[in-house]
């Protein structure tokens, strides 16, 4: 068989909201007995991911932070790990602490949650935490900012991307909702950049990847992959980066083509 691994984006992909479909997890085991090594890619953080890779049955590297962050679990070490710029940042954060909006921001081992008004903490995964405000948490740098809000939205596009843009990835997503999420990566990060090193840590060729998303962010994964699959929902430009698209993720989308190519041994 051509192919060696394959590189999964969570949001819109692999997930249904927050649910991984039985379809998913049953091709997955499968490809994971035939031999392949899958890479979870995900605009989302280490742990949560790692728990996606638990219901699977796998333990293996994580491209995370929308490529910001490479987490090996064997050494449980970063194999690459940006940040967005200081200055960035505190204009950032200035620009959400005075608006409503929900910010989640991943620094070190742990995710800050701004949100207007303190949530049910209970609900909460472990390494989240809420912060009334993110300024005065400037002492770690964040990997990525994930922001939603539309009047924020805005803010930040108009405001920081004209003064930003060649030093920040600016990435329009869908979150678990369905609501568009603003996110935003240093320039010199991206699931494209995280994947080589990824590849070079396993000892594998680009060639020998197939890479799954959704979105925007998944472009820079697909140009440089032996091949590539965009979800049914994904818009226009993703598909024709892609070189196969394959059915939605709530048909289980990713099922549909690890099952061909497990099969096949080629993709529709």
């Amino acid at each position: 068989m051509q192919y060696k691994a394959l590189a999964i984006d969570l949001d819109g992909t692999l997930l249904v909201g927050e649910d991984l479909p039985p379809d998913n997890i049953t091709a997955l085991r499968a490809a994971r007995d035939a031999g392949f090594k899958i890479i979870i890619a995900t605009a989302r953080w280490v742990q949560m991911a790692q728990r996606v890779e638990e219901q699977i049955g796998i333990k293996g590297l994580v491209i995370a932070c929308s490529g910001a962050q490479v987490h090996d679990p064997e050494t449980q070490q970063d194999i690459f790990d940006e940040r967005l710029p200081a200055d960035f940042t505190r204009d950032l954060y200035a620009i959400c602490d005075a608006q409503r909006c929900v910010a989640t921001v991943t620094v070190e081992q742990e995710v800050l949650l701004k949100l207007d008004g303190e949530p049910d903490t209970s609900a909460m995964p472990p390494e989240m935490r809420w912060v009334p405000q993110l300024a005065g948490t400037e002492a770690s740098l964040p990997r990525v900012a994930n922001i939603q809000g539309s009047g924020v939205y805005r803010l930040i596009k108009d405001e920081l991307q004209p003064r930003y843009g060649k030093r920040v990835h600016f990435f329009d997503s869908i979150g678990p909702s369905g609501k568009v999420i603003l996110t935003l990566t240093s320039s010199k990060a991206s699931k494209g950049v995280a994947l080589r090193h990824a590849c070079s840590h396993l000892r594998i060729g680009l060639e020998d990847v197939v890479t799954f998303g959704d979105a925007e962010n998944d472009i820079e994964m697909f140009r440089i992959s032996g091949a590539s699959v965009a979800m049914g929902q994904a818009d226009e430009r993703t598909k024709a980066a892609a070189t196969t698209v394959t059915v939605r993720n709530d048909e289980a989308g990713v099922a549909r083509a690890v099952e061909h190519l497990l099969s096949k041994g080629r993709l529709p």
